[in-house]
């Protein structure tokens, strides 16, 4: 259910370089975690939709505990303080929450959110009875401060409501994929233009039938990873393996997926005897780029087998290999949402020219909720205390 942009909203995933034939696992996992600003009296929520506009994060609807048969449509800003170059520069950049004009639609969660150009959408997603899948969409305007209905995912046929799908966002198109409508779950693949404001399906993507996966887009190709998928031959306790790559055609009508190393122990090269904490449900994922070692996305959060986890994990474009990282110290949960923005990290701190965070969430069972948000930083000592 949650989706990373870079350009316009770019968001995540992870990995590491390692020798062909040593499991990536060998070494201390490294990174921390810093508390920034939260919510604070705001009440708490997660299965949120998110999207990012002009460096500033908009995450809405979603679900409250406090009132579990009404979901959220109420819409907040995240605006990151810049990190200043000195010794406590990690702990005075907190950034700051602001609510603006709220979802105009039915409420809901798990919904999905993209931004193409200076346009944030929401849409789709699961209605308060906690039964019905919706498909509508609607456009946010952050200078106007307003919303505008869009259209619906539909075509002659009908429409095609679901919820904890994901989506991939480009300069002037986006794509929705994956999903459940509580009855089935969906590999379709559904291209939105703005210009036209219609949808149109494309060609299925080749991989597990998913929902409450991880999706990203990183130098104009997507990337489908985790969730939830029973049945599939490409799964282990009906938590997906397979993990893809998407490329837009350059007309925008055509498209191309590959496949990549699985993210489970399937491989006998020996890479991969390490991962066992990669597969994951209702996870979420940011991108740091301009780091030392390269471009990395990382992984953190999420269900495995009726059980909340908090495992990060950093993905490597360049190798196709992941590393495990510090796992999250915030109180373990799912649902949460990540995002990637832009802003120079001082050189003390791994010279990264973006920044990751993750925010909100919900515990197993959707009984807690909370309002924190942490950002990491990937080449820290683990045990540095900030």
């Amino acid at each position: 259910m949650k989706q990373f942009n870079i350009a316009l909203f770019t968001l995540i995933a992870v990995a590491g370089m390692f020798a062909c034939h040593k499991s990536n696992t060998s070494s201390a996992p490294t990174g921390t975690w810093v508390g920034r600003a939260s919510l604070g009296s705001t009440p708490a929520f997660g299965a949120a939709a998110s999207f990012t506009v002009n460096n500033v994060a908009y995450m809405g609807t979603g679900l409250n505990p406090l009132t579990p048969a009404v979901k959220q449509t109420t819409l907040f800003k995240y605006t990151p303080v810049e990190i200043p170059p000195v010794v406590n520069g990690l702990d005075s950049a907190f950034g700051t929450w602001t609510q603006v004009a709220s979802f105009p639609g039915q409420a809901r969660s798990n919904a999905v959110g993209f931004s193409i150009g200076g346009t944030g959408y929401i849409g789709s997603g699961l209605a308060s009875n906690g039964l019905t899948a919706l498909a509508d969409f609607f456009a946010y305007n952050p200078s106007a401060n307003s919303w505008l209905q869009v259209a619906s995912i539909q075509d002659n046929s009908g429409s095609y409501p679901r919820f904890g799908a994901v989506a991939f966002s480009f300069d002037t198109t986006a794509y929705v994929l994956t999903g459940a409508n509580g009855e089935r779950y969906f590999s379709d693949v559904w291209r939105y233009s703005p210009t036209a404001d219609k949808w149109v399906q494309q060609v299925n993507y080749p991989g597990s039938q998913r929902s409450g996966a991880i999706s990203f887009v990183y130098n104009n190709q997507g990337y489908l990873v985790t969730g939830y998928t029973p049945g599939s031959e490409f799964a282990t306790g009906n938590l997906a393996y397979d993990f893809w790559r998407f490329t837009p055609g350059s007309d925008n009508s055509t498209t191309a997926w590959a496949r990549l190393n699985d993210i489970y122990n399937t491989n006998a090269a020996g890479f991969d005897n390490g991962y066992t904490s990669i597969i994951r449900q209702n996870g979420c994922g940011f991108l740091v780029l301009g780091q030392p070692k390269g471009d990395k996305a990382y992984i953190t959060l999420g269900d495995v087998n009726g059980s909340d986890i908090t495992a990060t994990w950093e993905y490597d474009f360049a190798s196709d290999l992941w590393t495990p990282k510090s796992s999250f110290t915030g109180t373990r949960r799912q649902s949460a949402t990540a995002f990637t923005l832009g802003g120079t990290v001082p050189s003390s701190y791994g010279a990264a020219t973006t920044r990751g965070f993750v925010a909100l969430g919900l515990n197993q069972g959707n009984t807690l909720a909370y309002s924190d948000c942490y950002e990491f930083f990937p080449n820290e000592a683990s045990s540095q205390t900030k």
